[in-house]
């Protein structure tokens, strides 16, 4: 029987345990903006002063402690921006400065994102012998037709090149990011992409569609894209060769082989916790005491980040989830999932008992947007489809929140 929408909506979480801990780093610089991009980068102008900035990250770091006194870190990202646009010494640095302050788990992923043009052989060493364990390279296209056309600064040549690189450096794990949908790109193209990066040996891909985000170059001047059909062709081609090649896709736009999957991002769509430090990082937080999911957005501009940790207060905004809204985010998250999730670890991840969503859940196994098994909360394949349509039915403001739509 699920609750009234009052009932719920007055509920407070209660969790009997914390979950996984995560921590990321945000390196915002690139050598340009990319047109397509919406994440927090900065064309880097003059000297980068990297000691002055992981000085600000730890000092940031240092603030944040409390919040996780006594827990575990299971993984690290650091994400950007270009992070490989910092020697191996500065990330060796970060990196030493983290352990010094958490309990790193020995067997921790530690994920470090390159890009082609700002890494070599001997760089990519440098970050495995830094503790990286987890190489992710941004290729997007091994096609030399289609990089100049969504502002790529390498060429096919330095991303085969950046790739053997990453697979040679001695990390334990390679990513690959893909594109699709780009302009003047046919299907031919984006099966060639699939094909050379299978080729290289890596064992997880990350394939998506190129979206016309707000706030970006392409946003505001769109390119050329292909037809919604021949979009639809490169998804299905390219999907259908990542998995001949075994990579399984274990989410939305996430492919690999069962030993290789992204445990960080993993965490996120699990409903972790997480540590954000950097220009414009976001963390998510679970407190005991009082019970609530504190979430928390870092000073975006580099400079302003670095003077307001230097100072020591690096917030843009910190505050706590609404008991109402949490049921959005964690289905948010746990339906990218291919296989979903338990359903015991909605109580566990939001501390509220399942029931809160039991008539949206009811009319979604009913539509076929959920699978009929009450043990799991895991999209159908049509729900996959229409994932869009499937999350929102749990929107608080679609009065979903423990009542019927």
């Amino acid at each position: 029987m699920s609750a009234s929408p009052a009932s719920a909506a007055a509920m407070q979480p209660a969790f009997a345990s914390l979950p996984p801990l995560s921590l990321y780093v945000h390196l915002p610089w690139c050598v340009r903006k990319c047109p397509y991009c919406d994440f927090n980068s900065h064309a880097l102008k003059g000297d980068l002063d990297e000691a002055r900035y992981v000085d600000a990250l730890l000092l940031d770091l240092d603030r944040e402690l409390p919040r996780v006194w006594g827990r575990a870190v299971h993984s690290v990202f650091i994400g950007g921006g270009t992070p490989s646009l910092f020697s191996p010494e500065s990330i060796d640095s970060l990196l030493s400065g983290v352990s010094a302050r958490l309990r790193v788990l020995p067997d921790a992923e530690v994920t470090l994102e390159a890009n082609p043009g700002s890494v070599d052989s001997a760089r990519m060493r440098g970050f495995a012998d830094a503790g990286v364990t987890r190489l992710s390279v941004g290729v997007q296209s091994f096609d030399d037709a289609v990089l100049p056309r969504i502002g790529r600064i390498h060429d096919a040549a330095a991303a085969r090149a950046a790739v053997h690189a990453a697979l040679l450096s001695g990390v334990a794990r390679v990513n690959v990011d893909l594109m699709f949908a780009l302009p003047g790109q046919d299907v031919a193209s984006v099966c060639n992409d699939v094909a050379t990066a299978l080729s290289a040996g890596v064992e997880h891909v990350s394939f998506y569609q190129l979206t016309l985000e707000p706030n970006t170059a392409f946003h505001r001047a769109p390119p050329p894209l292909p037809a919604e059909a021949a979009a639809a062709a490169m998804q299905e081609q390219g999907i259908a060769a990542l998995a001949g090649a075994g990579l399984a896709r274990y989410e939305v736009s996430a492919f690999a082989r069962a030993h290789a999957r992204c445990r960080h991002n993993l965490n996120y769509w699990r409903f972790g916790d997480y540590l954000g430090i950097g220009a414009g990082a976001h963390g998510k937080i679970t407190g005991a005491t009082p019970p609530a999911v504190m979430r928390s957005v870092k000073q975006r501009h580099p400079a302003r980040y670095v003077a307001a940790a230097l100072a020591g207060d690096p917030d843009l905004s910190r505050h706590a989830v609404a008991p109402a809204e949490l049921p959005f985010e964690f289905m948010l998250n746990a339906l990218r999932l291919s296989e979903g999730v338990e359903a015991e670890l909605f109580r566990a991840a939001t501390g509220l008992p399942l029931e809160v969503i039991a008539a949206p859940l009811t009319r979604a196994r009913r539509d076929g947007l959920l699978i009929a098994d009450s043990r799991r909360l895991a999209a159908s394949e049509f729900g996959q489809r229409f994932l869009d349509d499937l999350v929102a039915r749990f929107l608080p403001d679609d009065r979903v929140f423990g009542a019927a739509r």
